[in-house]
């Protein structure tokens, strides 16, 4: 087998796959294909896509991401990994794509609060069709205007100096995005290093 000597690694990705592995199981269950957004490395798409062969997993990402994604599915050689997509949140329409579960993880933070709308919208809009219709977002949040700990703190002031657009998102903020896009949370699970994994259903759909 071919094998790519220069993949793209996250080591959070090895941290934290397990944990939202066990969220994903429970609210996945009953979903067929998966559109991830924001798939980075490529290593969660890899390795979710072996611990849930039930499920199609779609990666999508920027196109400047999409080597090094390719490079992770082509080595796990998967048969429920299609060819990433190139997505940007914001462009609109989104690529056709057919979906009943969404997943992102450490994005909400990284993108603009625009792009944090933009993203709500078109999950909103994809999950429209799909009974049962299911998000998952994994990362960290605030809660009252406050942070869950220092170092999260910290991680918000170093994302602001980076890109003053970005920063830890308000959990009440979102939710109410999810609100407005048709979503009803489902889950609003601890996971280690003070992140959290939302979950939420397309509203009136079991």
């Amino acid at each position: 087998m071919h094998r790519h000597s220069s993949k793209p690694h996250a080591p959070a990705c090895d941290r934290n796959r397990d944990p939202i592995l066990a969220v994903l199981s429970e609210h996945f269950a009953g979903r067929h294909r998966v559109l991830e957004i924001g798939s980075g490395s490529g290593q969660h798409a890899a390795y979710f896509a072996a611990a849930m062969p039930w499920l199609e997993w779609q990666a999508s990402d920027v196109a400047d991401n999409l080597p090094g994604i390719r490079a992770w599915l082509d080595d796990a050689r998967l048969p429920n990994t299609p060819a990433p997509l190139a997505l940007d949140v914001q462009q609109s329409p989104w690529p056709a794509v057919t979906a009943d579960a969404v997943f992102t993880a450490n994005t909400l933070h990284i993108m603009g609060w625009d792009g944090v709308q933009a993203f709500f919208r078109g999950v909103g809009q994809l999950l429209a069709d799909a009974p049962g219709g299911t998000l998952v977002a994994y990362g960290p949040f605030n809660y009252g205007g406050n942070y869950t700990s220092d170092s999260n703190r910290d991680f918000d002031a170093w994302l602001k100096a980076r890109d003053p657009r970005s920063g830890i998102r308000d959990f009440e903020a979102v939710d109410a995005l999810a609100a407005d896009a048709g979503l009803t949370r489902l889950a609003d699970v601890a996971m280690p290093a003070n992140n959290r994994c939302l979950a939420w259903r397309r509203s009136g759909q079991g």
